[in-house]
């Protein structure tokens, strides 16, 4: 198939119409269907089955589908790349992080670093370590954010930041006093909210329970972070999260301590071995460790 004959076919799969991809593509309703004819008849197969002016795919063209997706998304990069080789905004940096701290450091950074690369490209997306780690094999992104090193011989993990696990409570938990004072297992009271059983963190705050004798029961367990913390702000009950949830959570709800003893959390710059950063994402990661530095001053227990 040719390029032209794959933007078509796309364009009729997702609106089901030859008027629909005409509009889509901004191109007459008779060159969609001298297309769809040609590219039909190199295949030697119809692709659709025409009913009452609509499109319907056949078993083969769903197929087909699937197929040239990754295709498809490849040539629309190559068309943004050529604009923005057009508009002098040569540069794109595409940055995966964690939701943890997608949500809890990048948008200060980002807020920070626009200033000086007010025209630079920055693709945002959000990924699980393991997902990190095979977007930067493969060349999807050019650098990542992660609480986790992977460990992996192909990704260079360099630490930025570093805080320590820290329980949350809903406001009102403890005296003044107290918040000034770490708390071990022994101290976890009331309802607790825990994390899934693969979470590396949640792992290690179990294992530092039964080291000190206590096993702690959850009856409400989460996948991430960011629930655990909106749980604590509703006053649902008491959760050890990472330095960067609890600082991001709302000052008026929620009351801060330092786990004892204290459990390291470092944020990773994860990179592809064999891939340099540009400048604009070195200083992209000069923002990022400034403000997830910001971050952990905030949400340092008193």
């Amino acid at each position: 198939m040719r390029l032209r004959h794959i933007e078509v076919f796309h364009a009729i799969m997702q609106v089901g119409t030859i008027s629909g991809a005409a509009q889509v593509l901004h191109i007459s309703q008779p060159a969609v269907t001298k297309v769809l004819q040609h590219c039909e008849l190199q295949l030697g197969m119809p692709l659709f089955e025409r009913v009452r002016g609509k499109l319907y795919p056949k078993p083969e063209a769903h197929r087909l589908f699937a197929e040239t997706e990754k295709l498809h998304r490849d040539l629309q990069g190559i068309r943004r790349l050529a604009a923005s080789l057009k508009g002098r905004a040569v540069e794109t940096i595409r940055l995966v992080a964690t939701p943890t701290i997608a949500i809890s450091v990048l948008p200060q950074a980002m807020t920070v670093w626009r200033k000086a690369f007010a025209h630079t490209r920055c693709e945002l997306a959000t990924h699980h370590t393991s997902e990190i780690v095979h977007a930067l094999r493969l060349g999807e992104a050019d650098l990542a954010l992660s609480l986790q090193d992977p460990r992996h011989p192909g990704i260079v993990a360099e630490v930025i930041a570093e805080g320590v696990m820290t329980v949350i409570a809903p406001a009102g938990s403890w005296s003044e006093e107290a918040c000034g004072r770490p708390v071990s297992a022994d101290g976890l009271s009331g309802e607790l909210i825990g994390h899934a059983d693969n979470d590396p963190l949640g792992q290690l705050l179990v294992a530092a329970c039964e080291a000190q004798g206590v096993h702690p029961v959850f009856h409400t367990v989460v996948q991430t972070y960011q629930i655990a913390r909106s749980l604590v702000e509703a006053g649902a009950g008491m959760a050890v999260v990472d330095p960067f949830t609890a600082a991001s959570a709302h000052d008026g709800k929620v009351q801060r301590r330092a786990w004892a003893p204290a459990i390291p959390v470092q944020l990773f710059l994860l990179t592809a071995s064999h891939a340099p950063l540009s400048h604009g994402a070195r200083e992209l990661v000069a923002s990022i460790g400034a403000a997830a530095r910001q971050c952990l001053a905030h949400g340092a227990p008193s």
